[in-house]
């Protein structure tokens, strides 16, 4: 029985019983009608007959600016391919696919279908995951913070440390060293299998200076915490013939490395776990090539939100940063 039917039903009954009765006042207060209605009723039946008493069918609302199905579809889809980003992070990836929408417009969307938050769209991947190819992970929910550092330029002090991913079977223990520079925000990661050692780490600094010299950044400065990869013999002796300076921060003292922590957290939110919810991962080649190609869009088009970055880029910090040189010059 659909809601018009029952409302038909009450009319009729309602009309019923005051017949019945001989009482209107006494079948309106039975039925919690007032008089005035219950005569509308009766006029509409006494003329067109009781099928007059169906309810009228609403005309749906003309809404200029409502989205289609289609848009509903691909803010659906993108926010469950990127569980940890909120609204107005997708803007841009919805922006790829064609469709232009505010952050409250896409947030009204997500909460009507129960995916409002990120432990929702998390929870609805690996949901997607486990009916696909029946596995489940759990997804951690605590991420680092910490204070913003500054250098007056590109290179002048670049944050490192290390992120350790996970273990995966048949692999071992998968490591990620990780360098920001503290003036323009901008990433190199490598992933390690293995121990992260300090001749490990003295070799991700040749990668380093090597990619960051391809972005127009000249390395002159480290910023590390004491771990035995970064206070060993084999990296001392390759930052010393590599003519750097080398910072290290207090101990016990994380929030001293603040850029690197916060990038951490932020790789492990919108890469590690969105990847390792997708699927089975077994090949560190593949897991690095994802991660480079995530590092690219991070540096050149992922706005960052923090009060430092301001909604830009990396690379648009680093041209800005550039100009104000040249100008400095002059």
């Amino acid at each position: 029985m659909t809601h018009e039917d029952i409302v038909y039903d009450r009319r009729v009954r309602l009309i019923e019983y005051a017949a019945k009765c001989g009482n209107v006042t006494h079948a309106c207060q039975v039925f919690g009608v007032s008089r005035k209605t219950y005569y509308e009723w009766l006029k509409a039946a006494s003329a067109y007959g009781t099928s007059a008493l169906l309810p009228k069918g609403r005309r749906v609302p003309h809404q200029p600016n409502a989205m289609s199905p289609e848009e509903i579809s691909a803010i659906l889809a993108e926010a469950v391919a990127r569980p940890t980003l909120g609204p107005r992070s997708l803007l841009r990836h919805l922006a790829d696919r064609g469709i232009h929408r505010s952050a409250s417009g896409v947030a009204k969307v997500l909460r009507r279908h129960r995916l409002g938050t990120a432990r929702q769209r998390v929870a609805a991947l690996a949901s997607l995951t486990a009916a696909d190819a029946g596995q489940v992970t759990d997804a951690a929910l605590e991420g680092p913070f910490g204070f913003c550092l500054f250098a007056t330029h590109p290179g002048q002090v670049v944050s490192l440390d290390t992120f350790y991913v996970g273990r995966l079977k048949g692999v071992g223990a998968v490591w990620q060293l990780t360098a920001v520079d503290v003036a323009t925000r901008t990433a190199v990661v490598q992933l390690v299998v293995g121990d992260k050692t300090a001749a490990v780490a003295a070799g991700f600094l040749d990668h380093l200076k090597k990619a960051l010299r391809r972005l127009g950044i000249t390395l002159t400065g480290i910023l590390s915490d004491n771990g035995p990869e970064f206070t060993g013999k084999d990296f001392a002796t390759k930052v010393t013939a590599m003519g750097l300076v080398h910072h290290r921060i207090p101990p016990r003292s994380p929030n001293h490395n603040a850029v690197c922590e916060r990038f951490h957290g932020t790789v492990l939110s919108e890469f590690f776990r969105p990847h390792f919810h997708r699927g089975r991962v077994d090949d560190v080649a593949l897991l690095e090539k994802s991660l480079q190609a995530w590092t690219v869009d991070y540096n050149e088009r992922r706005p960052n939100n923090g009060n430092y970055m301001r909604g830009r880029t990396p690379l648009q910090v680093k041209r800005e940063l550039a100009n104000r040189l040249r100008q400095t010059a002059a």
